[in-house]
């Protein structure tokens, strides 16, 4: 988990890191908590940047401001990389999540994002330059998910080497 700030080297780490270019995807997690830590699958890594507590008993208005602070996170992190990217465009989750739902296969980046329970909707930048000399340009997302009520809010992020686009509603 990113401690706050750290956004954007962490971006930067995932952007020039290694994106697997076949092979299942596989979840990885904390040896010791269990907590999740990545998902590498073939052309992508998906990876939390800021994990808030679980809101457990939280109630409005802590809860309230809890969902405000994550997504004024999520927007201060969407204007930085609009300024060093461009502007960005938006993949809605709501096919992929009716595709969960009826069991209907999809592209492995977004049967990942469901399997997690990352169903927000995708800020995506790219093609980037990952900033080393002919080295192949990725795509870029940011998302801020929440399972269900009590479940921690998370900022992920998604490096791939392949467009993101949304997938439509008719297959």
């Amino acid at each position: 988990m990113t401690a706050p700030g750290r956004e954007l080297p962490d971006l930067d780490t995932l952007l020039i890191g290694a994106v697997p270019a076949t092979g299942p995807t596989v979840s990885e997690g904390d040896p010791a908590t269990g907590e999740w830590t990545g998902t590498r699958g073939e052309g992508f890594v998906i990876a939390p940047l800021r994990v808030s507590r679980p809101l457990t008993g939280v109630y409005a208005p802590e809860w309230n401001a809890a969902e405000e602070a994550a997504e004024a996170q999520l927007a201060g992190l969407v204007r930085q990389l609009d300024d060093r990217y461009g502007p960005h465009r938006q993949v809605a989750m709501h096919v992929p999540l009716f595709r969960k739902i009826a069991g209907d296969p999809m592209p492995a980046l977004f049967q990942a994002l469901c399997d997690e329970d990352l169903l927000g909707d995708l800020t995506v930048w790219g093609p980037v330059s990952t900033g080393r000399p002919g080295a192949p340009t990725r795509q870029l997302a940011v998302s801020l998910s929440q399972s269900d009520g009590d479940a921690p809010m998370i900022l992920c992020a998604v490096v791939s080497d392949r467009p993101i686009i949304e997938l439509r509603e008719d297959g």
